[in-house]
């Protein structure tokens, strides 16, 4: 009986000891020590973690706001509490210095290790100051100022407390009803690669100091190939269409450092990519190296569920975290299941502290164990948002991202002195209806509408306003009459058209992308009276615009430009700035057409150009041809292409081809021109587009001046993917291809031996 004692006694001494252990680790922590290796920091908290805390730090919440009246709602509440308890690794929604502040020092005050939290928040083009939505800013094709702009939004999200943001979206899509192509670089896949590099270095900058965020690359994979151009919609696409079309902006992303990387909504191969180990292990870990962690899409770990893939959430948590998917973003499937699974032996402690330290590697990287308040800086944050430089930048970028269309007549630009013009249209004087989803922490009231600009640059009483529609884009006869009325007082008419900025983002897609009926109609009123009329078509994606084509001189599209709109537009329109822009997706002729790119496939059967296409591959009552093709841009002087060259008609593949061609600015304006070099491998192993971009140069022209411009391809420029990921290199013809878009080129022949 006394050695059952004593044996018990033992035993309770000995669980009293270990419990004490675990509730408050022994010795001077190595993870607390900052001259020592981040690996050797990782491997030493990961020990003195309990199983609950590594899940804690699988968990990212929707915060929101603590202070306040909101610091007695028992739901803010319980989401700090748990946060306390080790249950919560990063917040989303928690900004400002005030609200971050808190938040982390409730974390650190109460928290047994002392871990600190990660915040999270959209920034998508601008924390405060909203610079052009992402499609127009790569419509600029220039790297230098996208990578500076990405700058500026890091440095205003660090003020605020911000440690990471959920961009670049390196989605490709030739689906304008999504509205989520307003948040990416297009349809082509290596311009959209370059654009993504480009947001990437500027967001996370050389290291990360006060003044830069992680990025995350969004939506991995292919989530811009939904069917119908619906949001969360299924998607089908094969392996040689993923790896040459849709994985190479993800890929450059990665290699430009990307710190973390967003699962997508979609399927890939009839799995759901939030548990799709082609995806998320063999390609991104494996094949690609990234080192980083991967976070779920809002609640995806949990819809893999809806998806028929997951038999429930414990279930959908242990597929996320096989797959090789780490933090899970409001589904809370892994806080709750993962020790679960670890203890019944169908998750390895392995799998699990891989997991949590690719994500604790990011804290120690960002210094937040040194200083959890690095990003805190009440000062810090007055003097950055919203600053003078920052608005400057965004005019900047607005400018350029101004795309000129039509301009018949050289209608454009206007007379800054003395003109009387019309302005017309609700969104000309409509700050709600300026922005998209995705501004962030910005305000209407700080934008500068169209109105405002023009009758700051032109002058207020030579700017006859009306606003000609609704809201929704109808008009009356009131409205109509109101307008031409107006336009009987000016000299040229300016109309601004097209949708709503609020029609712009997720779960913005939209069958119908035609101008509203009556905006034709108020149009083809305006024309009837004889004055030019220039249209300033707002949208977050391209539109059908060829019902304005005949009833208008001129068609400027505007984008959703962001906080300093009017400004930008009133010194295009006056011509203090040239446009430059080039069209990064195709503007369709007809809805019809969706999709429709310019790196297609020439078919079995291609229709010509002209003459008889009687059983070819056509649409018998529209053309096949866009409105407006890839790269398409127009500028207030004129280019002209000559001289192109190749260094030889046959090379090797150890041999670069040098090209060469010379291009004049042949108008009386200094301008911008992009210089786009296209190629088509003729016949391969698997058939390539009948172009595709594979260089460009952004070159400032005098008025008159020429300029030979080279390009150099290499192997790697005429390499292609298989269904596996794997380079093939193929000997035969191609063609080169140079000019100011994709269809208007000179071209010329080699072959690689």
């Amino acid at each position: 009986m006394r050695k059952q004692f004593f044996a018990v006694a033992t035993l309770l001494i000995m669980t009293i000891a270990v419990q004490a252990q675990n509730s408050k680790p022994a010795g001077t922590p190595l993870y607390k020590n900052a001259k020592a290796p981040i690996e050797q920091r990782i491997k030493d908290l990961l020990q003195r973690m309990t199983l609950e805390e590594k899940a804690g730090q699988l968990n990212q919440v929707n915060g929101g706001v603590f202070t306040g009246p909101a610091a007695n709602d028992p739901g803010q509440k319980a989401k700090l509490d748990l946060a306390k308890k080790g249950g919560v690794g990063s917040f989303l929604n928690v900004i400002g210095v005030a609200e971050t502040r808190n938040a982390q020092q409730a974390v650190m005050e109460n928290s047994r290790l002392g871990i600190p939290l990660l915040f999270g928040f959209d920034v998508i083009h601008g924390y405060r100051t909203v610079f052009p939505i992402p499609l127009a800013e790569a419509g600029t094709w220039d790297l230098a100022a996208i990578e500076k702009n990405a700058t500026v939004h890091a440095k205003e999200a660090a003020a605020a407390g911000v440690h990471w943001t959920f961009a670049p979206m390196c989605d490709i899509s030739n689906d304008p009803r999504w509205g989520r192509v307003m948040e990416g670089g297009g349809e082509d896949p290596y311009l959209g690669g370059l654009v993504a590099a480009a947001r990437v270095k500027g967001l996370q900058g050389k290291q990360f100091d006060a003044e830069h965020i992680m990025a995350c690359i969004k939506h991995f994979a292919v989530y811009g190939a939904v069917e119908a151009g619906r949001e969360y919609n299924n998607v089908d696409v094969s392996r040689v269409a993923l790896w040459n079309k849709y994985l190479p902006p993800y890929k450059a992303a990665v290699e430009a450092g990307a710190a973390t990387v967003m699962n997508s909504f979609n399927v890939f191969d009839g799995i759901p990519a939030s548990g799709n180990k082609y995806l998320v292990t063999d390609i991104l870990q494996k094949k690609w190296g990234f080192k980083g962690f991967v976070v779920s899409d809002w609640g995806s770990f949990g819809e893999m569920i809806n998806h028929g893939y997951a038999v429930d959430e414990k279930d959908a948590a242990l597929k996320a975290l096989q797959a090789g998917s780490h933090m899970d973003m409001e589904a809370n499937v892994s806080g709750r299941f993962v020790p679960q699974l670890v203890k019944e032996g169908k998750l390895t402690m392995a799998q699990v502290d891989d997991a949590v330290g690719r994500i604790l590697y990011f804290k120690f990287k960002l210094g937040l164990f040194e200083d959890p308040y690095k990003y805190s800086n009440a000062d810090r944050e007055a003097a950055t948002l919203f600053n003078a430089a920052n608005r400057a930048q965004a005019l900047e970028a607005a400018k350029k991202s101004i795309l000129l269309l039509k301009n018949n007549h050289e209608v454009l630009p206007l007379k800054a002195e003395g003109t009387k013009i019309a302005l017309i249209g609700l969104y000309a004087n409509s700050k709600e209806d300026m922005f998209d989803f995705w501004i962030a922490n910005g305000t209407a009231n700080d934008a500068v509408t169209v109105k405002e600009g023009m009758e700051k640059r032109f002058g207020a009483n030579n700017i006859n306003y009306a606003p000609g529609y609704m809201a929704d884009g109808s008009t009356d006869e009131q409205l109509v009459k109101d307008a031409v009325a107006a336009a009987d007082k000016a000299a040229v008419v300016v109309v601004n058209i097209g949708i709503s900025g609020k029609m712009a983002g997720e779960d913005r897609a939209l069958a119908n992308i035609n101008i509203p009926e009556g905006q034709i109609r108020l149009l083809r009123a305006l024309q009837k009276q004889g004055r030019p009329v220039i249209a300033l078509v707002s949208s977050g994606r391209p539109l059908v615009l060829t019902n304005i084509q005949d009833i208008t001189t001129a068609i400027v599209q505007t984008w959703i430009l962001g906080t300093e709109t009017g400004n930008a537009v009133a010194a295009m329109l006056a011509g203090d700035y040239n446009p430059s822009a080039k069209t990064v997706m195709t503007f369709p002729y007809a809805l019809g057409q969706v999709p429709v790119y310019y790196n297609h496939f020439n078919t079995n059967r291609p229709a010509p150009e002209t003459g008889d296409a009687s059983w070819k591959s056509r649409y018998r009552d529209i053309p096949n041809e866009p409105l407006y093709p890839f790269g398409y841009g127009l500028s207030y002087t004129n280019y002209h292409y000559s001289n192109l060259s190749l260094s030889s008609e046959k090379i090797t593949r150890s041999q670069p081809l040098q090209v060469r061609v010379t291009v004049k600015n042949s108008g009386k304006v200094d301008g911008e021109e992009v210089v786009q070099l296209y190629i088509r491998d003729i016949a391969a192993s698997i058939v390539r587009p009948v172009k595709e971009l594979k260089a460009f140069q952004k070159v400032f022209l005098k008025a008159g001046e020429s300029k030979e411009i080279s390009f150099v391809l290499t192997g790697k420029d005429l390499s292609f993917y298989d269904g596996e990921g794997n380079t093939r290199l193929e000997n035969g013809a191609f063609k080169v291809m140079v000019g100011g878009d994709s269809k208007t080129v000179l071209e010329k022949g080699f072959e690689l031996q």
